[in-house]
């Protein structure tokens, strides 16, 4: 399903909260990684769309 250019940011913020909140609470390696693999998924998405 395609994002629109407004979804997209949102989902991006979002990834970026949980991500630099898994960082923050010293959360297991597995959980930090699966949160920065799917902030670069989203940003890659962001990217290839061309916004």
């Amino acid at each position: 399903m395609e994002n629109s250019k407004d979804e997209l940011i949102q989902k991006i913020e979002l990834a970026r909260l949980v991500l630099n909140k898994s960082i923050d609470e010293n959360q297991n390696y597995d959980e930090i990684y699966k949160n920065s693999v799917e902030l670069d998924r989203l940003i890659e998405e962001y990217i290839i769309a061309g916004y």
